[in-house]
């Protein structure tokens, strides 16, 4: 009977020894996890940073530009806008990034829209049809994204 009691012991033993060292390395997963998680959102935010910088470069050429040229077209605001848009999604980013999703979206409705206002005229009546079917399909994408943000 003490032979079983002294290998119940040591059983009992080395069990709380792999519960400690499972203890353990769950803790330096998460200690793993929560460091790169913070590597991640550093690179995030400066890579946001930059884009920010480089719109307002962009927009700062395109004054330049009007300035330069002294005449402003519908080209020229309709760029600003994007630049708008594309700063406006950096903020949103920040403040809730649920919406963040649904920018690009807006963004690139922005783009598809000043195509068919710019060249217009000289494309295939059929092209802009595909681009109006393209700003649809991505006007329902954000509406859908929109509703199930809310749901």
């Amino acid at each position: 009977m003490t032979s079983n009691k002294k290998y119940d012991e040591n059983e009992n033993s080395d069990r709380n020894a792999n519960d400690i060292n499972q203890t353990d390395c769950s803790d330096a997963g998460k200690t793993e996890k929560s460091l790169v998680r913070g590597v991640f959102h550093l690179i995030e935010r400066i890579i946001l940073l930059i884009v920010v910088l480089m719109t307002m470069g962009a927009v700062a050429f395109e004054i330049h530009a009007i300035y330069i040229a002294q005449t402003l077209s519908l080209a020229d605001i309709l760029l600003m806008f994007l630049y708008l848009e594309v700063i406006g999604m950096v903020a949103v980013f920040y403040s809730d990034r649920r919406s963040a999703f649904v920018y690009p979206i807006f963004i690139a409705i922005t783009a598809l829209a000043r195509l068919i206002v710019l060249q217009g005229k000289d494309m295939a009546p059929e092209n802009i049809l595909y681009e109006a079917f393209a700003i649809f399909i991505l006007a329902i994408a954000a509406i859908i994204l929109i509703r199930m943000r809310i749901e």
